[in-house]
C-alpha cells in the first residue's frame, strides 16, 4: 500500500506546526487553528478541501508518518515512538498505524516489512521470513476495555518480602481444556444497502445479537473485540473458528430500506463448515427488537443451549420504545467503539440526543457514564465526576438489572478509588451477562492491583482468555500472555507462567515488561540471587529511566547484603522519584532505611523509616501484618513480630513473592533464634500451598484449567 504527503503552502504550514508539537498529546484541531490564526470552522473547511480528510484525521496522519520515519530510522521501541508522536494510548497507536499502513509497528520493527520511499510515495513490501516457527495455539485475552478506551495493563512485578519452597503441582491452562462444545463467535454483519450511511444500523443488529447471546451462561461467546478483525477478512469459517477456538460462527448481512429491515442470518457449525440454521427476516424497523430477540433464541435453540427464565427475561427486554432514540444510540456506537478521545467526544452528543428522545433510556445513560469515565481516565485532575455519577444513577434507576448500568456505577467507584464498592456491582453485572469480557477484565485488574487477591486475579485472567480469545496484533497478544503469566506466577504455577512469558516475548520481543517478569520466574525456579541481579541490571541498562527495575536491582543487592551496590541504585531511584514528584513503592522504604543506616546516613535512614511506619499504619491490604512484622524486627520487638507473622499466616491468597523472598531479608536474621520462628514460617508456607491446591481444584471445577 502507499501513502502520499500533502502539497501546498497552507498544508505545508499546518504540517510544520503539527510536527513542532508532535509529542503533545493534547495538540488538536483547536490548537492548530489558534496557531494558524484561523477559526476552527475555517480550518476544518480548508483542510477538508485540500486533503479530503477531517482536521483530526489530517493531524493523526502526520503523527503516523512521523512514527513510520522514527520506527525505520531509530532504535526506539514501539511504545517510545507512540509517546514521541503524541499517542497517549499505545494500543490506539498500534490500531491507527495498522489502519494507515496495513501492518503493525511491531511487524516493522521485527524486519518482516520493507519500506521503500520514492518521492512522496511509500511502498510496502512484505519480507519472507528466513525461518518459520509455529506459535503454540493458546487462549488469549485483552486488556480491560469497556466500550471504549483500553485500560492498559500495567504488569509490574511487586516483590513485597520473601521465601522459596519447591512445589511439584503443575497445571496447564491449555486450549483443549476450554469448553468449546457450546462456543460461538458472531462475525460483523455485512451492510448490503446501497446507502453506506445505513452501516451503523446493520452494525447495531450485530451488536444486539451478540449482546443477547452473551446473557446465556450455557454459551461461551467470544467478545466483539476478538471478532472485529474479521470484518473484511478472506479467511474461511473453519480458519476463523480455529483461531477463536469456537464450534459455531454466526454470519449475517442486512439492509435498511425506508421503514423496513431485511436480514439474512445463518449459524454455521465450524467442523462441517455447513449451516445448521438459517433464516431470512423482513421486519418493520419498529419491530427490530422482536427480530433481534428472536435471532438469539433460535441460535441458542439450534445449539441446544440451556436458557433459564431469568436469561430469557434479559433477552426479551426492550431497551427503548422510541425508535428515534434508538437510532441516535446506534449512530453513537461507531465513534464510541473507536477507543479514542475524539470518538468519545463525537459519541456523547448522540447519546444525549437519545436520552432527550427517551428520558428513561437506561442503556444510553450507561454509555454516557462510561464515555465520561474514559475521557477522565488519564487526567490528573478529574473533570467529569458528577457526570459519571449522575448518568450511572439514571441508568440504574431505569434498569437496575442491566450489566451496562452496573458497569457504569462500578466505574464511578473506581474513578473515586472506592474499589471495594465497585466489586459487588461488577459481580452482579456478571450474573446478568456471564460472557461480559469488560466485567471479567475489570475484576481481574481490581484483584491484581487495587484489592490484591491472587486467587481471584488468576480466576478472572483465565476466564478472560476464554471470552476475549483473539487479539488484533502481536503487541496486544504479547501483553495478554504477560498478564496471564503474571497471574500464574503469583499463585505458584511456575512452569505455566514460564510458558506464557515465552509466548509473550515470541509475539513481541519489544515488550517492556516481559523480560522483567521473566527474571523473577526464572528466579522462582533456580533461586539464584546473583544471576537474577545481573539479569535485572541487563534489563535496566536498556532503559536507565526505569524506576521499577532500578529499585528491584537495589533490593536484590540488599538481599545479598551488598549495601554499597544497593545504595548506588537506591540513591538513583530516590533522586529520580524526587525530581518527578512520585510517591511510589512506599513498602520499600524500610529496606532503603536499612541500606542508608548501614552506610552511616542516619538522618536519611530515620526519615525513610518514619515513612515506612506511616505506610504500615495506613495499609489496609492483607499484607499489613507482614509489613508490621518487619517494622517490629527493626525495633527489636521480636514477640510483636512473631504475633504479626502468625496473623499473616492466617491470610489467604497472598502472592508467591512472599515465599520467595521473606527469609532473604537481612532483618529476618534477627528473628531466626526466636523459638517460634520456624513454626510460623512453616505456617505461612503451608497456607500458601493449601490456597494453591484449593485454587487448582476450584479452577478445574469451573472449566478454567
Amino acid at each position: 500500500m502507499s501513502s502520499t504527503s500533502f502539497q501546498g503552502t497552507f498544508i505545508e504550514q499546518a504540517e510544520a506546526l503539527i510536527l513542532e508539537h508532535i509529542s503533545n498529546e493534547q495538540f488538536g484541531v483547536s490548537e492548530l487553528a489558534d496557531l494558524m490564526y484561523m477559526s476552527r470552522s475555517n480550518l476544518l473547511r480548508k483542510i477538508k478541501k485540500e486533503t479530503q480528510l477531517s482536521a483530526s484525521q489530517f493531524i493523526r496522519q502526520i503523527r503516523l508518518q512521523k512514527a513510520m520515519e522514527m520506527l525505520k530510522e531509530t532504535d526506539l521501541t514501539v511504545s517510545e515512538v507512540s509517546y514521541h508522536v503524541g499517542f497517549g494510548n499505545n494500543s490506539y497507536f498500534i490500531k491507527c498505524f495498522r489502519d494507515q499502513y496495513g501492518f503493525s509497528p511491531g511487524e516493522l520493527k521485527k524486519g518482516s516489512i520493507d519500506i521503500k520511499k520514492s518521492g512522496n510515495q511509500v511502498e510496502v513490501e512484505e519480507i519472507e521470513p528466513k525461518e518459520y516457527h509455529e506459535t503454540t495455539k493458546v487462549p488469549v485475552s485483552r486488556k480491560i476495555k469497556v466500550g471504549g478506551l483500553v485500560l492498559l495493563v500495567t504488569v509490574l512485578v511487586v516483590v513485597l518480602s520473601i521465601l522459596f519452597i519447591k512445589n511439584k503441582t503443575e497445571v496447564t491452562p491449555d486450549e483443549t481444556d476450554l469448553n468449546i462444545q457450546k462456543s460461538i463467535a458472531v462475525l460483523p454483519f455485512k451492510n448490503m444497502s446501497s446507502d453506506s450511511t445505513n452501516f451503523y444500523f446493520v452494525n447495531g443488529l450485530m451488536e444486539s445479537t451478540l449482546s443477547n447471546l452473551q446473557k446465556i451462561e450455557d454459551l461461551r461467546v467470544v467478545s466483539r473485540t476478538s471478532v472485529e478483525k474479521y470484518r473484511n477478512t478472506n479467511k474461511t469459517i473453519s480458519e476463523i473458528a480455529e483461531e477463536l477456538h469456537v464450534n459455531y460462527v454466526v454470519e449475517g448481512s442486512g439492509q435498511r430500506q425506508g421503514d423496513e429491515v431485511l436480514l439474512h442470518i445463518q449459524l454455521i457449525e465450524a467442523a462441517k463448515d455447513a449451516p445448521v440454521w438459517t433464516e431470512q427476516y423482513n421486519h418493520k424497523v419498529v419491530d427490530v427488537f422482536t427480530l433481534q430477540n428472536d435471532v438469539a433464541k433460535k441460535i441458542a435453540d439450534a445449539i441446544k443451549a440451556t436458557v433459564t427464565p431469568a436469561e430469557l427475561a434479559q433477552i426479551d427486554k426492550i431497551p427503548t420504545k422510541n425508535m428515534e432514540a434508538y437510532d441516535y444510540y446506534l449512530q453513537a456506537l461507531g465513534p464510541y467503539q473507536e477507543e479514542t478521545k475524539e470518538g468519545l467526544e463525537a459519541a456523547i452528543p448522540l447519546f444525549k440526543k437519545a436520552v432527550e428522545k427517551d428520558p428513561q433510556f437506561a442503556l444510553a445513560y450507561s454509555k454516557l457514564a462510561i464515555s465520561y469515565y474514559y475521557l477522565d481516565i488519564f487526567q490528573v485532575e478529574k473533570h467529569y465526576t458528577d457526570e459519571i455519577n449522575n448518568y450511572a444513577d439514571k441508568a440504574l434507576l431505569y434498569d437496575s438489572k442491566s450489566a451496562e448500568s452496573l458497569i457504569a456505577k462500578a466505574l464511578y467507584y473506581i474513578h473515586n478509588k472506592e474499589f471495594r464498592l465497585a466489586v459487588p456491582h461488577l459481580e452482579k453485572a456478571l450474573e446478568y451477562n456471564p460472557n461480559s469480557s469488560p466485567v471479567v477484565q475489570l475484576l481481574g485488574d481490581l484483584y491484581s492491583r487495587s484489592i490484591p487477591n491472587t486467587e481471584k486475579y488468576l480466576k478472572y485472567a483465565l476466564k478472560g482468555i476464554q471470552l476475549d480469545i483473539a487479539a488484533n496484533d502481536s503487541v496486544a497478544k504479547s501483553y495478554i500472555y504477560l498478564h496471564l503469566s503474571n497471574a500464574l506466577i503469583q499463585t505458584g504455577f511456575r512452569d505455566e507462567a514460564e510458558k506464557y512469558i515465552e509466548l509473550s516475548l515470541e509475539e513481541n520481543p519489544q515488550n517492556l515488561y516481559a523480560p522483567y517478569l521473566k527474571v523473577f520466574i526464572e528466579y522462582a525456579k533456580d533461586q539464584n540471587l546473583e544471576k537474577a541481579t545481573h539479569a535485572l541490571i541487563h534489563e535496566w541498562k536498556k532503559d536507565t529511566s526505569r524506576l521499577d527495575i532500578m529499585q528491584e536491582v537495589a533490593k536484590f543487592y540488599y538481599f545479598g547484603e551488598n549495601y554499597d551496590s544497593a545504595y548506588y541504585y537506591y540513591d538513583k531511584f530516590i533522586h529520580q522519584k524526587t525530581i518527578r514528584s512520585l510517591d511510589i513503592y512506599p513498602q520499600e522504604n524500610l529496606k532503603i532505611s536499612q541500606v542508608y543506616e548501614q552506610l552511616g546516613y542516619k538522618e536519611q535512614a530515620d526519615a525513610f523509616y518514619e515513612s515506612y511506619v506511616s505506610y504500615c499504619e495506613n495499609d489496609q491490604s492483607i499484607y499489613q501484618p507482614a509489613s508490621l512484622a518487619m517494622r517490629y524486627i527493626h525495633d527489636g520487638e521480636m514477640e510483636l513480630a512473631i504475633d504479626e507473622l502468625n496473623k499473616f499466616a492466617a491470610k489467604n491468597h497472598f502472592q508467591y513473592w512472599i515465599l520467595l523472598f521473606l527469609e532473604k531479608d537481612p532483618l529476618m536474621k534477627n528473628l531466626q533464634y526466636h523459638p517460634e520462628y520456624e513454626a510460623v514460617i512453616k505456617k505461612i508456607e503451608k497456607r500458601f500451598w493449601e490456597n494453591h491446591e484449593q485454587l487448582k481444584q476450584s479452577l478445574k471445577a469451573q472449566n478454567l484449567i
